[in-house]
């Protein structure tokens, strides 16, 4: 009886191979999506302390240099926070990107293993009908013997 062989192995495993690297690609756009948006949480904070900063002095003995610069850094974090917006939605799409790239890889995979499953099954229809024939003929020599 003969082994039963997948005769597109080879794509197979390769679909495994695109898979994988399909998931470590996501996985480090995931990772660069929290690395912005913690950078954008701490920008965010910083700007609310100098605006803090910015009431107290306003608040206080007023220090016409001192609420120049913080107004100052107030729009230079303004200006940050906006950027690192941008670099926050730039990850978002990256991540999706990786995402839809990650799920068609599954299908893929999805695809090759349903076709090896019916490549087996044909395999043992196959055998089955050559074990018959044998059982077939053992009879029929018998019988004639």
């Amino acid at each position: 009886m003969k082994k039963f062989v997948y005769s597109m192995q080879s794509i197979l495993n390769l679909q495994y191979k695109i898979e994988d690297q399909q998931k470590a690609s996501f996985r480090e756009a995931s990772e660069k999506l929290r690395a912005e948006e913690e950078r954008l949480r701490e920008l965010m904070n910083q700007q609310s302390e100098y605006e803090d900063q910015l009431k107290e002095l306003m608040n206080g003995v007023l220090d016409l240099p001192g609420v120049r610069v913080k107004k100052h850094d107030i729009d230079i974090m303004k200006s940050r926070v906006r950027t690192q917006m941008l670099n926050v939605h730039m990850a978002e799409k990256n991540m999706e990107a990786a995402r839809i790239r990650l799920t068609q890889a599954m299908i893929d995979r999805k695809t090759q293993e349903r076709m090896k499953e019916k490549a087996f099954d044909a395999y043992k229809i196959e055998l089955a009908q050559e074990e018959s024939k044998e059982i077939d003929q053992l009879v029929s020599y018998k019988h004639s013997v």
